[in-house]
């Protein structure tokens, strides 16, 4: 919030932001009196970026008369659970290059990863491994949290941002702003202090730190599969793997007569689905649309972080509520789930 105040200056300053996103993003946005730009990722490729999509969005705004002036990354991503490879980084620090854009890297799930194919790589290392003049010249902030990835330590607030390639006398008018909030989160800068200073070998904690921390994301991991396997084995439901974070967002291929029912109730179709879920089950998941979506297309996010002994069951009992659903709103002329 600190960095989007510092760059919006009014309606007229856009914020390019990944859809599915993070509301915080929107919400705070709009409490500065900026623009949202939408750029949109493509689910079909495991919710990667699409430059082409990336640069219609920056035409579309500009028509309407708005700069952009940031672009937000989530990576690992909130709420689809995608890593960015090396290459889509790439794509984006020479975009943020040529368009004269700052990068704010949202990486605060950077040590929750589930597979060995992509690992989290940081904006900031792959802008400096590019060399001159872009090493020297993109604008980037990197932002990371002891309150989110496998610490989650949710109780305990405490975050930072790293500037890259920042003018001093903007990094004197941000720290400004900083110095504003004269009550430190003590307890939060402490845990933090652990996080970036951690044990280290031949520490008397290190070994029990190291396993605890293996043992924590080998079971995540493990929860990931579990939750994406169970929800492409149910009917009309598609879901990516979460390669990241701690977020599955499947998608859930509502059939026309569930969507009419929704609007007879001025629910929107998600909201009317995860609601029945909810009531059926007890299982609370978040609709798609309240992170953005694509025009007729449906989706929830749920966490990978229920006990690892307990998730076959719930993902059984979501099964059960899916079949049970889809059985009484389809019309079986030939609906199908692809």
């Amino acid at each position: 919030m600190q960095i989007l105040n510092s760059i919006i200056r009014g309606s007229s300053d856009g914020i390019l932001v990944p859809v599915p996103q993070y509301p915080l993003y929107s919400a705070a946005i709009s409490l500065y009196g900026g623009s949202l730009v939408p750029y949109y990722l493509e689910e079909t490729a495991n919710w990667g970026l699409d430059i082409k999509n990336l640069r219609q969005s920056v035409v579309q705004a500009r028509s309407n008369g708005i700069t952009p002036r940031a672009m937000v990354i989530i990576n690992p991503g909130n709420p689809t659970g995608q890593c960015l490879s090396e290459a889509n980084l790439k794509e984006l620090l020479q975009f943020c290059y040529q368009e004269n854009v700052v990068l704010m890297a949202d990486e605060v799930y950077q040590q929750n990863i589930y597979q060995d194919e992509r690992p989290f790589l940081s904006a900031r290392k792959v802008l400096l491994d590019m060399g001159l003049p872009m090493s020297k010249e993109v604008q980037l902030v990197s932002f990371h949290t002891v309150s989110k990835g496998y610490w989650g330590e949710c109780g305990q607030r405490g975050g930072y941002f790293e500037m890259t390639n920042i003018p001093p006398q903007t990094v004197d008018e941000i720290y400004k702003v900083a110095s504003i909030s004269l009550s430190p989160n003590v307890p939060g800068q402490i845990f933090l202090g652990l996080m970036v200073n951690p044990p280290k070998p031949g520490d008397i904690s290190y070994l029990k730190f190291v396993q605890e921390g293996k043992s924590v994301l080998e079971s995540l991991r493990r929860r990931a599969h579990i939750m994406t396997n169970g929800f492409n084995s149910c009917r009309n439901v598609v879901c990516n793997f979460t390669e990241g974070a701690m977020y599955s967002f499947p998608q859930i291929r509502l059939p026309p007569r569930a969507i009419e029912a929704a609007k007879k109730l001025g629910k929107v179709p998600d909201v009317f689905y995860c609601l029945k879920l909810l009531e059926a089950t007890g299982i609370s998941t978040v609709p798609g649309s309240g992170f953005g979506q694509k025009e007729g297309v449906f989706h929830l996010r749920t966490t990978i972080l229920p006990a690892e002994e307990d998730m076959p069951a719930i993902m059984e009992s979501f099964k059960k509520f899916n079949d049970e659903f889809m059985e009484q709103y389809e019309d079986h002329t030939g609906y199908s789930r692809m």
